[in-house]
């Protein structure tokens, strides 16, 4: 990876800083894109502990804001090196219903039109790097959700497992209609982690859940187990040419039908787009 730059969402904590790290210690250069400034200094120190020599800045941004999601665009683009690799990682999970500043719900926001918005704002970057990558980290939470293009928000029937299943699931069409659009020259993938020992969600949980999930972290893998594929998918030779797939454990999986509904994919593209206001 040397000589190669990535910029990574989500990424000072969890698999996201696990990604960084290993993509650090391979020698690519990196760009974090964070919403607190305070942990991103704390990540970029654990980073270049690990990797002296690593060079890594960071770009402030809440991604449930698609203001702020432009303004870290421009400063990606303001800056004259190039992207070879975007890993859209960062996420929530949310136990009760809420809005964005933009007045969407909350988790479809962040999960998937921050995938969407940051990544179609840099692609004409992206598209000039040589064996440039994307990939998106979903989960095999689709399988508990379809898409409801009619109540995308689910204000009125909020259930957060339907709800952020929808978001990972919208998180894999989007990968396929991409890699569609794009053909050759940049690869797009999706992953999933698997359970992995992280704290994502436990702020949000009821008292029950946080129990649950105590008791639970023996069975899960590490953060560095859940950051393996992303790292693969980033920067594997065997790689360079497959786009438009879904992994987890670095095999490719088929996900639900639900995941390979082309016109499904298509129709959220549109969306997408209105919501984000690039149509």
């Amino acid at each position: 990876m040397t000589g190669r730059r990535c910029v990574i969402t989500g990424a000072t904590s969890g698999i996201g800083e696990a990604t960084a790290r290993a993509l650090a210690r391979a020698g690519a250069e990196l760009t974090l894109v964070c919403r607190s400034p305070e942990r991103a200094e704390a990540t970029i120190a654990r980073i270049q502990d690990e990797a002296p020599d690593a060079r890594v800045d960071r770009i402030i941004a809440d991604l449930s804001a698609q203001a702020e999601i432009r303004q870290a665009a421009a400063e990606l683009l303001a800056d004259p090196r190039p992207i070879h690799v975007l890993v859209n990682n960062a996420g929530v999970v949310n136990i009760r219903y809420s809005t964005t500043v933009d007045a969407i719900e909350t988790t479809f926001a962040v999960n998937h039109l921050a995938y969407f918005l940051l990544t179609r704002l840099l692609l004409e970057r992206i598209q000039q790097s040589p064996d440039a990558r994307i990939v998106n980290v979903a989960s095999d939470a689709h399988r508990f959700s379809r898409m409801d293009f009619d109540n995308l928000g689910h204000e009125s029937d909020f259930g957060w497992i339907k709800v952020y299943g929808q978001s990972k699931l919208a998180n894999i069409l989007f990968t396929r209609e991409l890699a569609r659009r794009l053909g050759d020259g940049v690869t797009v993938n999706a992953l999933h982690p698997g359970g992995v020992r992280t704290n994502f969600g436990a702020n949000n949980a009821p008292r029950l859940q946080r129990v649950l999930m105590t008791l639970g972290r023996p069975f899960l893998r590490s953060p560095e187990g859940g950051a393996d594929t992303a790292i693969w998918l980033a920067s594997a030779p065997e790689v360079a040419g497959t786009t438009g797939e879904y992994f987890a454990s670095r095999k490719r999986r088929s996900g639900t039908r639900a995941s390979r509904d082309m016109e499904a994919a298509r129709r959220l593209w549109e969306v997408s787009e209105r919501m984000t206001g690039l149509d």
